[in-house]
């Protein structure tokens, strides 16, 4: 079976092949007009789409070596993100589906993350603790199956690499921050400047950024009011970049600990910053837990997560369950219980 994916919930332009479960070509497109503006505008983003969409798609055709006459089914993002964004996903897959007479399967982002892990580790099973870490979304999932998983902790203000992108901001560095404060920080000492863990020690699961974001801003008023001068960046950066994996670790080790499991996946945009894939390696060697982190390819926003769990969808309920074209865009996101098993 071959799938045909597109992902277009942002600022990514993506379309994949895969072909019985296996990625056979993941293609992203992403959009760096935004960066002059300091984050991205939607409507620039979805204009950016309806340019780039048909090429994307013919060229995650061409590296597969398949035709859409190949293809059995599209797999499609319709939430949660940008709605000008998904819009374009969205139509372009049912106007293939009206044409070549497809079905369509209609793809949360968030589970594409969820289950990204699995896609270059066999080894994985369930059930796992998931950390879905990203510009858009932090939250913590205790995963038994494709279908059965429950949100046990989320961010209540600010997601991680929100947090990321704001506090570079404050530094002076450009959009997307996040990258950039990885890149100092290599240099810088991480023990520096002391920044609050909100939440760290709280009973539950839930995580918090805007404080830290609100600590850097005042300790840079204070420190530098002339603005951050670049001998500054490393060390500011590393303490910056500290306190949030530190949150991010704590979490997901006392979920790991308090559900008695050993098996934890890292996904989304933030799992790419390489102290936490560092300090997380270090635990997966020196306690009793393996962890599993997506290639860096699947770590941002691209079709192939998207078409990976809509192969898994297809497997439970057919093609001609996703016969119908009523579904929508929606730019909404996950519930705290999680979505329902359709």
């Amino acid at each position: 079976m071959k799938i045909l994916a597109i992902e277009t919930s942002c600022d990514e332009t993506s379309a994949a092949i895969i072909s019985d479960g296996i990625v056979a070509s993941n293609i992203i497109s992403s959009q760096y007009i935004h960066n002059k503006y300091g984050g991205v505008v939607p409507e620039i983003a979805s204009r950016s789409h309806l340019k780039a969409i048909a090429i994307v798609v013919q060229d995650a055709l061409k590296l597969a070596k398949a035709d859409i006459k190949d293809i059995d089914a599209i797999a499609v993002t319709t939430e949660p993100g940008l709605i000008g964004s998904l819009v374009v996903g969205s139509n372009f897959a049912k106007g293939l589906s009206i044409r070549h007479n497809l079905p369509v399967v209609p793809i949360n982002h968030i589970e594409g993350h969820l289950f990204s892990g699995f896609i270059n580790n066999s080894s994985l099973k369930f059930p796992f603790i998931a950390l879905v870490v990203s510009g858009g979304h932090t939250i913590l999932f205790e995963v038994n199956s494709f279908n059965s998983y429950e949100i046990i902790g989320q961010t209540i203000d600010d997601a991680a690499g929100e947090a990321f992108d704001k506090t570079a901001k404050l530094i002076g560095l450009d959009y997307p921050g996040g990258p950039l404060i990885d890149k100092y920080a290599k240099m810088g000492n991480p023990e520096k400047y002391k920044f609050p863990r909100p939440l760290i020690n709280s009973n539950d699961f839930n995580f918090s950024f805007s404080g830290l974001k609100t600590s850097v801003r005042y300790f840079i008023n204070k420190n530098f009011p002339n603005g951050v001068e670049e001998n500054n960046f490393p060390d500011l950066c590393a303490s910056v970049q500290e306190a949030i994996v530190d949150v991010l670790i704590s979490k997901s080790i006392n979920a790991l600990k308090q559900k008695n499991l050993n098996q934890l996946v890292v996904a989304g945009g933030v799992s790419a910053n390489s102290r936490l894939r560092g300090r997380l390696a270090d635990i997966s060697e020196n306690q009793n837990i393996e962890v599993f982190i997506p290639e860096f390819q699947y770590c941002m926003d691209n079709a192939g997560m998207i078409g990976f769990i809509a192969s898994k969808k297809i497997e439970e309920k057919g093609l001609s369950y996703y016969k119908n074209l009523t579904f929508t865009a929606s730019p909404n996101v996950f519930k705290r219980k999680g979505m329902e098993k359709e």
